[in-house]
């Protein structure tokens, strides 16, 4: 055999006629010779039937001459030699294109899903096991190509071992990648990275700091340079409140800065305490103020008490923090007792910029899926893997965080808490600096220079939005040329029940699919159906918030504000709007045409799921009702002002849209054309939908009688308590379509 790879040797032995034997041997007489050669002859019918009749041939020649005994032994060993590595090389051989079959067959389709999964780390396992077993394979390099990106990881210093692993998978194990400098192929994903060197500080960041970002240098601190549990922030320019950026402070350039890697604790706040925190002025820098009067020092210490009157948080009891919660994130106090622990301890409150360079996340992120949003309250710091950029956890969720900054009279809080819907992860928020709610918490940051920061990145910022104080909707003829642009043909369904979901204790799940009324799409829809009550039920068709455009794939954790609705025996419909979950698969830059384009699509998936309501005998036809919070909130009423089947609706942090859409679907010109009861639950200190620009015209301008609508205006930001939201809703709910038995 020759060759110098695996495949050239296997060729050989394929293709090519073995050599004689006497040109090993020339001793070996030809008679053997003819032997040997029949024995491994490539063609199965000229070889041998069995060892029988090769024996009766060598015993055959043995008799000719006893002279030829030696060169016979010797032949004979030369032939179990080359059948031998005839076998052996047959085997070698099977067991070679078994596995370019299993490449191709099996590696290469499970590699398609885990792409469109977004299984990163599986993906670069599986592909990797399938280059060792055919790295020529064309279909390995096709998918490859498809989903793998090349990115160079650099640090400094370089040297420093690379590790990988899913993001929020913090119990997987790390796939080691190699050494800074390295080249590598990712799968467009989020990962949570880890990055070691003898000498410095391990650190594990977000995969977007190093992969998909403008820097791919990751910055190592020595060990001990750093002050324990914080860690380092690159420089960089930062569009604070984004994705609300046109609406907020213009970007400003930020230096490097230190920020804590985990939101302050009881712990370390009961310290403060300890020490006399709240007994002493020279931690206490700012004026109180409440309502535009100023308060005294004396004054604001007696509102700093808690359930017990002892000066503390107000979640606490008897000065002390509730037993085995030591870890916990401290909640319940006021921006100013956060700035005076910050003056404390020599940090800072960090400015809304460095709070949102710290979190760089979006609601896009992973984060969200990995963090506490779980409405059960605080968890102790860092127990989820919401993994950020350069470090931090919790930026996401569990309690929210004060920031420096005012809009004027109130203080920013950001990042949205356990009790709160996902998108408050972003979306800014703002509360009277006396606010000791008990989600109130913070994290501290620590600046590298010892000059004061800008006033560009200190002073007042404001979100302008849209104010429709004074807003005129389009006169009624205007409105009618809008509602053909909603119309549609009324062409059969061809519903389909897809699957059965029925291990919940609470509901019977339903995946539909029926046909669009636009490009025969196909639209899926979840249909949620009590099990206290008997049917016919009473049925909620649901709008979700923008988290729905963010999530590409839906899951029953997507229910967090209308599982109460189930249990309390109401069926539930919730359609995948085009433009959501695994119908997302519009850009994210979309234009405002494209926008009003999808929004009147996601219309028109709305009532045809009432058309597919109407085909089901087990649904009160009589008694449908729309809700719909945020996002749906304000796109719901483009479809409440043309369609008469629904009895009525809530609408909980919707109204009007505080951005510029285009005339035709701006809901503003669709208000005085909703009839039916409307219940409207807002935040009174919501900025994205101020209560004086955008919730009070919105309502005003509703064409429902006066009798039949309500405003609650409830004592939060956008992300709404549930208790009050969930109350209201069901005694709307209870008052216009009947209680449920």
């Amino acid at each position: 055999m020759s060759g110098n790879t695996a495949p050239e040797i296997h060729t050989t032995i394929l293709d090519h006629p073995p050599r004689a034997v006497r040109e090993l041997n020339p001793e070996v007489s030809r008679g053997l010779e003819q032997i040997v050669h029949r024995a491994i002859n490539k063609d199965r019918e000229a070889r041998y039937r069995d060892a029988s009749e090769m024996r009766d041939d060598l015993l055959q020649l043995k008799r000719g001459a006893s002279a030829f005994l030696q060169s016979w032994k010797i032949g004979i060993a030369a032939a179990l030699v080359l059948l031998s590595v005839a076998c052996a090389s047959a085997g070698l051989l099977n067991g070679h294109y078994a596995r370019i079959r299993w490449v191709r067959e099996v590696a290469v389709p499970e590699l398609e899903k885990l792409g469109m999964d977004r299984k990163g780390v599986a993906f670069y396992r599986l592909a990797r096991q399938a280059e060792r077993y055919s790295p020529k394979s064309p279909e390995l390099k096709l998918v490859e190509t498809k989903y793998l990106r090349s990115q160079s990881i650099l640090s400094t210093p370089t040297g420093a071992d690379v590790y990988f692993r899913e993001y929020g998978d913090s119990h997987g194990d790390w796939e080691y990648l190699g050494k800074t400098p390295l080249e590598g192929k990712f799968l467009w994903a989020e990962y949570a990275m880890r990055f070691v060197k003898d000498g410095y500080e391990p650190l594990e960041v977000a995969s977007e700091y190093i992969l998909w970002s403008v820097s791919n240098n990751i910055i190592l601190d020595p060990i001990g340079s750093l002050p324990k549990n914080m860690v380092h922030v690159p420089s960089g320019e930062v569009n604070a409140l984004a994705p609300f950026a046109a609406w907020g402070p213009a970007p400003v350039q930020l230096d490097e800065f230190l920020v804590d890697k985990y939101e302050v604790t009881n712990l370390e706040f009961k310290k403060f305490i300890d020490a006399g925190g709240y007994r002493e002025p020279k931690y206490w820098k700012f004026p109180f103020t409440e309502n535009g009067r100023a308060v005294t020092f004396d004054q604001a210490m007696a509102l700093f008490v808690d359930k017990t009157d002892r000066t503390a948080p107000s979640t606490w009891d008897l000065g002390n923090f509730p037993a085995g919660q030591e870890n916990y994130p401290v909640g319940g106090v006021s921006w100013y007792e956060a700035a005076a622990y910050a003056e404390f301890v020599g940090k800072s409150l960090p400015t809304i910029h460095h709070w949102y360079q710290a979190s760089s996340s979006d609601m896009f992120s992973a984060i969200l899926q990995a963090s506490n949003f779980s409405k059960k309250g605080p968890a102790p710091v860092g127990s989820y893997a919401g993994l950020g950029l350069y470090g931090t956890y919790d930026m996401a969720g569990n309690v929210k965080e004060w920031c420096f900054n005012s809009d004027g009279t109130r203080r920013f809080i950001l990042g949205g808490s356990s009790s709160e819907p996902k998108y408050m992860s972003q979306d800014p928020d703002a509360r009277p600096a006396f606010d000791r709610s008990e989600d109130n918490g913070f994290r501290l940051v620590k600046y590298l220079k010892a000059e004061p920061l800008p006033e560009a990145q200190t002073s007042q910022v404001s979100i302008q939005v849209t104010d429709y104080h004074n807003a005129k909707p389009v006169p009624d003829s205007v409105f009618h040329a809008y509602q053909g642009l909603y119309s549609y043909d009324r062409t059969p369904l061809d519903a389909l029940i897809e699957s059965v979901d029925d291990s919940s204790p609470h509901w019977r799940r339903e995946r539909i699919t029926f046909k669009a009324a636009y490009n025969n799409e196909r639209v899926t829809a979840f249909l949620y159906l009590p099990k206290n009550v008997s049917p016919p039920y009473q049925t909620v068709v649901h709008f979700p918030g923008a988290e729905a455009l963010a999530f590409h794939t839906f899951s029953d954790m997507d229910l967090f504000c209308v599982d109460f609705l189930m249990k309390g025996g109401r069926a539930v419909m919730f359609p995948l709007y085009k433009g959501t979950y695994e119908r997302n698969t519009h850009p994210t830059d979309q234009g405002a045409n494209e926008w009003r384009d999808e929004a009147i699509q996601q219309s028109k998936d709305l009532r045809r799921s009432l058309d597919y309501l109407e085909t089901r005998p087990d649904i009160d036809h009589n008694r449908l009702a729309f809700y719909g919070f945020s996002w749906g909130g304000s796109e719901g009423p483009l479809s409440l002002a043309l369609e008469s089947r629904f009895k009525t609706a809530v609408l909980a942090d919707g109204g009007c849209d505080s951005g510029n859409p285009l005339p035709e679907v701006n809901p503003i010109n669709f208000a005085p054309n909703i009839k039916i009861p409307v219940l409207m639950i807002n935040g009174r200190y919501d900025l994205m939908k101020p209560i004086e620009g955008c919730q009070l015209p919105f309502f005003r301008l509703l064409g429902t009688p006066s009798s039949d609508k309500r405003h609650v205006p409830l004592e939060s930001g956008h992300g709404l308590p549930f208790t009050p939201w969930f109350k209201e809703t069901l005694d709307w709910l209870d008052r216009y379509l009947g209680r449920v038995s």
